[in-house]
């Protein structure tokens, strides 16, 4: 027996088997701009531009000396905080080893020597008390002369004074010995070693100065502006050269509003150059918000229709990609 369908049936399921169908995949075409990294190359430290290894347009790859710096003061400065070390050095060792015989044995007859000076001195002072106190009595006497006592008294005086400063230098060269033969304090022993720690922190310092005189590009590309000449005297982290990574370029591009949901993170696509190169790439943004076409895309038409921007990475070795260049792109839409 044949069963009939009734008509209006049939309509649904035919309804529903074309809700079931995917949409066709299709291609489009949206517009678009180069963008590349833009790194503006700077010494971290400043001083007169002794040499610049590149000019625009060369190429350099990561890691490439572009430019050097005058590093002649800094030099100057190494060298003498070394010197201060050295002395701080030889200091911290004497210190930390203690005084020799022979050191302690050169104080003594330092000793010795003062000691000898203030006694000759004292004996020379006694004569000399005596000639004044003969020539005073004379004088009291009127048997002598004024002026042979005031030169007496004069006498005294200096050798007195000669006399005290002898004993000063004993005491001195006393106190020299026993500080020899007790050996350095823990409070002098630190400040030597606090020295030579401060000066090889200055010459750590210096160092990486010198080094940092010598500025490298830190990423491969483009020379695309020189912004100082040999000669100029730049400031710390005063930009010198631009240089422009052009081998991850990218296409900013622009897809109308209703397209958009049908493009997903990873979507291959084509982008085309005027001179009809295709370069592959892939969707590697999608921005979250809309906007108007920009102005240098298109038509004044197109410019008032909501887009959303999305970002085609591609490998741009061969550097046919330059940056601002307007591009074209195909996407296959699922």
């Amino acid at each position: 027996m044949r069963r009939i369908i009734p008509v209006p049936f049939v309509f649904a399921l035919a309804a529903v088997a074309a809700c079931a169908q995917p949409e066709p995949s299709s291609t489009v075409r949206v517009s678009g701009h180069v963008e590349a990294t833009e790194v503006q190359v700077a010494a971290e430290v400043g001083g007169r531009l002794l040499e610049l290894r590149v000019a625009e347009g060369d190429r350099v790859a990561a890691g490439d000396t572009v430019a050097r710096l005058d590093t002649r003061d800094v030099e100057l400065q190494i060298d003498r905080v070394r010197a201060d070390r050295a002395a701080a050095s030889a200091q911290s060792r004497f210190l930390q080893r203690g005084a020799r015989v022979e050191d302690v044995r050169q104080a003594q007859a330092q000793v010795d020597a003062a000691a000898a000076e203030a006694d000759a001195l004292a004996t020379e002072l006694r004569a000399a008390q005596s000639d004044f106190e003969r020539f005073d009595t004379l004088l009291k006497a009127n048997a002598g002369s004024r002026k042979q006592r005031d030169d007496a008294l004069a006498r005294v005086d200096l050798l007195r004074e000669r006399e005290r400063s002898a004993r000063d230098r004993v005491r001195a060269a006393r106190e020299v010995v026993s500080r020899l033969e007790a050996g350095a304090t823990r409070e002098e022993l630190d400040g030597a070693l606090a020295r030579v720690a401060a000066a090889d922190a200055q010459i750590a310092a210096l160092e990486k100065a010198r080094g940092d005189a010598t500025v490298v590009s830190p990423v491969a590309g483009i020379v695309t502006e020189q912004l100082a000449d040999v000669g100029e005297m730049v400031a710390p982290r005063m930009p010198i050269l631009i240089v422009t990574a052009l081998d991850s370029a990218w296409a900013n591009l622009f897809v109308p509003e209703p397209l958009v949901p049908r493009v997903a993170l990873g979507l291959p696509a084509t982008v085309l150059t005027d001179a009809g190169d295709r370069i592959p790439g892939k969707v590697t943004y999608i921005s979250p918000q809309a906007e108007f076409t920009p102005r240098n895309v298109q038509t004044a038409d197109e410019r008032s229709r909501l887009v959303y921007r999305i970002k085609v990475a591609v490998d741009n070795r061969a550097g046919t990609l330059k940056a601002g260049m307007p591009v074209d792109a195909e996407l296959t839409l699922p």
